[in-house]
């Protein structure tokens, strides 16, 4: 039996086509994050899979802190959750709630929680006064600032990526499952591997999916030459 192409290739061009869809509908790539640590518990768990947006899409508003006058509701807490690289390990992106806006030679601190300062003030802060405009930030589970903690400096609006929307849970694994097989593998063998068992997952449910169908139609089939 031959498949016609329609069938060998549909169910990896339906993933390429959603893909494709999801990134115009969000505006950023990727448009799904897998979250590595356990930084955002209890909203946020390890293995979870965040589906992050542009920060300026259309119909969201531009970037709004947890001490905003209305802040948004955003994975359990409020102010947004934004994807930003840190200078301090820049190949590792930091999925954190925004606290608030500051400006360039500002001392923040003074309008900081003081239960996420852990008894520091400006002075014990490098990044305090604020040495240009951008954003103090936490993880929910954290308990102190990243900037006063040394996880990042101030971020600057430049290094944000993606403002997170929502999360689905333990999706998320699959991507770190993916980038473990690139990282041990190398991205040609793990690529080769992922696809032979993406082709592999769908070719098996195309022809059990067929042979169901099949089996309906038979019994149909029986049934109907029975009544006559």
């Amino acid at each position: 039996m031959i498949r016609r192409p329609r069938e060998r290739f549909g169910p990896p061009a339906t993933v390429l086509v959603v893909a494709l869809l999801l990134v115009t509908v969000v505006g950023v790539w990727p448009p799904l994050v897998a979250v590595e640590s356990g930084s955002m518990e209890p909203s946020v768990e390890r293995g979870d899979l965040v589906v992050v947006t542009a920060t300026d899409r259309f119909p969201w508003d531009d970037i709004a802190g947890s001490d905003s006058p209305d802040p948004p509701t955003r994975l359990g807490g409020e102010g947004d959750v934004v994807v930003y690289s840190s200078p301090v390990d820049p190949n590792q992106p930091i999925l954190h709630r925004v606290a608030f806006r500051v400006t360039a030679g500002e001392d923040w601190t003074d309008r900081a929680d003081p239960d996420l300062l852990a008894g520091a003030d400006c002075a014990d802060i490098a990044a305090c006064p604020a040495p240009y405009d951008g954003y103090v930030t936490y993880g929910d589970a954290n308990g102190e600032y990243d900037q006063s903690a040394g996880i990042a400096p101030i971020v600057h609006e430049e290094l944000i990526h993606a403002k997170a929307l929502f999360a689905v849970p333990f999706l998320g694994h699959l991507q770190l499952g993916v980038d473990t097989a690139v990282a041990r593998f190398g991205v040609v063998p793990a690529g080769v591997g992922i696809v032979a068992a993406v082709s592999l997952v769908s070719g098996t449910g195309a022809i059990l999916v067929g042979r169901v169908r099949d089996g309906w139609r038979a019994r149909a089939d029986r049934r109907s030459r029975n009544d006559r």
